[in-house]
């Protein structure tokens, strides 16, 4: 391998490249190159600019290229584990993108091109298992994310901006460095106490209550059943010999 260039990969043939593309029942046309060992965006993909979906998953991909823009169709890019450390700003040009996984790459702060705000139809975006220590406040402008995905990374503040995104309903942010999520030691209560008890008949009891509370009330009677009750005698199953025969005030063989 020529000193200071990577991985070259897998070639990806348009011949491949075309007989990886799929129709899905909502009739999009997806490529699927995902797990094919490639590192380095292969160009005879411009010959199917026009497909949909892109799914180049699981590969070795370091760069996107700025060609992606000739991608005026997609609405669907899988790039998740791949090494990618930073996006092209072309990227932005992509207005029919919905769904955007970067997942599981080397992306920072800085690769991260102000142009990805510019994605206004975007509506799922995983940054999770990157290198982000944070995120910019513009990504506050996607209006349409429903779902942000930004766990394992080194993050330790969340903008506003973006929690207040109008229509988002999953933010992902586990496993971050971030205030609000520390673990605080809690004091340890050794007396377990009841704040509330309520005492109700059974003919009050809805049928649906009540069969919950026979069923805990019966699985507490067969760990009464299975539970070994304490015996007044030890015994001594093994010491079968006569001359080994313990007796039964052991207070009193110790003794002696």
């Amino acid at each position: 391998m020529p000193k200071g260039k990577g991985p070259q990969g897998k070639r990806i043939t348009l011949k491949v490249a075309k007989n990886s593309v799929r129709v899905l029942f909502n009739g999009r046309r997806r490529l699927e190159l995902s797990k094919m060992g490639i590192a380095i965006f292969p160009k005879c993909l411009l010959e199917l600019a026009d497909v949909e979906e892109i799914d180049l998953s699981r590969n070795m991909l370091r760069k996107i290229p700025n060609i992606i823009e000739k991608f005026q169709n997609l609405m669907w890019l899988d790039l998740h584990s791949n090494q990618i450390d930073e996006l092209p700003a072309e990227i932005g040009t992509l207005q029919n993108l919905t769904f955007l996984n970067l997942c599981n790459n080397k992306l920072t702060t800085k690769g991260l091109p102000e142009e990805l705000t510019r994605l206004k139809n975007l509506r799922t975006l995983n940054l999770g298992l990157n290198c982000l220590e944070t995120i910019p406040t513009t990504l506050g402008t996607l209006k349409e994310l429903i779902e942000l995905g930004l766990f394992d990374n080194s993050l330790t503040i969340i903008p506003k901006s973006v929690k207040k995104l109008p229509k988002l309903e999953r933010l992902n942010v586990k496993r971050n460095p971030l205030p609000e999520f520390a673990e605080k030691d809690e004091p340890i209560d050794t007396i377990k106490r009841i704040e509330s008890l309520y005492l109700v008949e059974k003919k009050d009891l809805c049928n649906s209550c009540l069969q919950t509370c026979q069923g805990e009330r019966d699985e507490l009677h067969k760990l009464e059943d299975v539970t070994p009750g304490p015996s007044d005698k030890p015994s001594f199953s093994s010491l079968t010999t006569p001359n080994s025969t313990a007796m039964d005030n052991q207070e009193e063989w110790r003794i002696k």
